[in-house]
């Protein structure tokens, strides 16, 4: 009776020993079971985090307009400031020959005035009009034009120049007394000032 009484004492304790285990192992299946859920959930972030950083089609689209109108403001910023050097380089070359030319002109106007008095050259004297006004006409279709001053205007020192001062009328006092050398535009800018005498003030 005692040995029966031992032997199932051992099988309780047997059985106790087995319900630990048990007991244990599912505790460690639990963890694990966690331990993969948050590899999981953290695999799952990271990926999250990579899609997150990973351009989208929007965004590469934004960057490629931005790229294209940087682009086409540089063309047309260059288009302009080429345009724009292109015609100041012909004006500068245009304004060159003009100045060049105006000498010739002024040698027709004085071979015209020392033929005016001599009646047997009228014939030589139209031939050289219908050059002179041929010659200023051409001149003139590339822009050319002739200043317009007079005695008694007022002196401009934007557009004529003083070679000297008289004594003059108390009115024309700091105007033009007389007009030497007459003054030229080529377009809207001075190629020659005009030459005048100007009434010296009382």
């Amino acid at each position: 009776m005692i040995l029966m009484k031992e032997e199932k004492e051992k099988v309780n304790t047997e059985t106790l020993e087995d319900q630990v285990e048990t007991k244990e192992e599912a505790n460690k299946n639990d963890n694990a079971e966690k331990g993969q859920e948050g590899e999981k959930e953290e695999e799952v972030a990271e990926d999250g985090e990579v899609e997150n950083e990973a351009p989208t089609l929007e965004d590469q689209l934004g960057e490629a307009k931005d790229k294209y109108l940087r682009l086409y403001s540089e063309f047309e910023n260059f288009r302009r400031r080429t345009a724009k050097e292109r015609l100041e380089l012909i004006n500068t070359a245009n304004r060159e020959l003009m100045s060049e030319l105006l000498p010739v002109i002024d040698d027709f106007e004085r071979a015209m005035a020392a033929s005016s008095d001599k009646k047997d050259d009228k014939s030589f004297r139209e031939g050289v009009e219908l050059i002179q006004n041929k010659f200023i006409k051409t001149l003139e279709n590339r822009g050319l034009k002739k200043m317009n001053v007079k005695k008694g205007d007022k002196f401009d020192d934007e557009k004529h120049e003083a070679i000297t001062q008289i004594p003059a009328e108390k009115k024309l006092a700091g105007k033009v007394v007389d007009v030497i050398e007459a003054g030229y535009y080529l377009g809207d800018t001075v190629v020659r000032f005009a030459k005048v005498v100007v009434g010296a003030k009382q």
